[in-house]
C-alpha cells in the first residue's frame, strides 16, 4: 500500500499545491501518469474549476489528472485508475459523495492491491476510518461516519497548537481529546500545516518542518518528527 497523505494544499503567500508538488513527483514516479481525481470536496466552485486547478499543478511535474465526474459509471473509472487523487474541501461533502457513487470498497480494494493515493485535507481525512476528527461543518449528511478505512488511525489536517487570538473557543487539542475520550483505543495523528504522512513498503513516515502531535487516550500526547518511524500507528 502507498498513500501520501497531505495536511493542507496552500501554504500562506504560495500558489496552490506548490509546497508538495515535488513530493508528488517523486511519488507517482518518472513515468508520466494520468491519475483519477475525485472533486466531491467542493461546494462553492465547480468541479470543472476543480479538476483545471489541480490538473495544472500536477503538469508542472510531469503528471496528471483527470476528474470522475466526466465518467458515466464512477465505480467502473475507479477500476482502471492507475492512481488516485482525493482532493480537500469540505469533507462531509466528499464523504457523501464518495458513498452515494459506491466508491469505499473499490476504492479500498484498489489501494490495498497497490494503486497510489494521494489526498490532501479532507482527502486524507477520508483515508481514515471516520471523518470524526475533520474540522468541517457539516454541510450535507452522509449516510455513514465510515471511511476508506486504510489506515486503522485517525487524522486531524491542518493541526494548530493554539486558537487564534481573540477566540476563546475549545482548542484543537481539546477537541481531539474529546473524540479519544469518546473512542479509547484509536490513535489520532494532529498532521500540522507543510506536513505530510508518507507509507511505503510498509513503513509509515513523515516529511517536513514540523512535527506531528501523536494522541490516544490513557497517554499524554506526544510529538515525532521526520526522523522518527510512524510505523506503530498501522498496528
Amino acid at each position: 500500500m502507498r498513500l501520501l497523505l497531505i495536511s493542507n494544499s496552500t501554504n500562506p503567500g504560495e500558489p496552490y499545491l506548490d509546497y508538495p508538488k515535488n513530493k508528488i513527483k517523486d511519488f507517482l514516479g518518472n513515468q508520466p501518469v494520468k491519475a483519477l481525481f475525485i472533486p466531491y470536496a467542493a461546494v462553492t466552485f465547480s468541479f470543472d474549476s476543480y479538476e483545471k486547478k489541480v490538473s495544472e499543478r500536477f503538469r508542472e511535474v510531469g503528471h496528471d489528472i483527470i476528474s470522475i465526474h466526466h465518467f458515466d459509471d464512477p465505480v467502473a473509472a475507479m477500476k482502471e485508475a492507475s492512481a488516485i487523487v482525493v482532493g480537500g474541501g469540505n469533507t462531509w461533502k466528499l464523504l457523501k459523495m464518495i458513498r452515494e457513487n459506491n466508491l469505499i470498497d473499490i476504492v479500498r480494494e484498489k489501494v490495498m492491491s497497490g494503486t497510489p493515493y494521494i489526498g490532501w485535507s479532507a482527502g486524507s481525512n477520508v483515508a481514515c476510518p471516520t471523518l470524526k476528527t475533520t474540522n468541517d461543518m457539516p454541510v450535507v449528511e452522509p449516510d455513514s461516519f465510515g471511511a476508506f478505512n486504510l489506515i486503522p488511525f485517525q487524522i486531524n489536517p491542518h493541526y494548530l497548537d493554539a486558537n487564534p487570538a481573540g477566540h476563546a473557543g475549545e482548542t484543537r487539542e481539546q477537541r481531539i481529546e474529546e473524540f479519544i475520550e469518546a473512542n479509547p483505543g484509536i490513535f489520532v495523528a494532529g498532521l500540522r500545516e507543510g506536513t505530510i504522512l508518507i507509507l511505503e513498503n510498509e513503513i509509515l513516515r513523515l516529511d517536513g518542518p514540523r512535527k506531528v502531535r501523536i494522541f490516544k487516550k490513557g497517554a499524554a500526547p506526544f510529538e515525532l518528527s521526520s526522523t522518527d518511524d510512524l510505523s506503530f500507528l498501522l498496528k
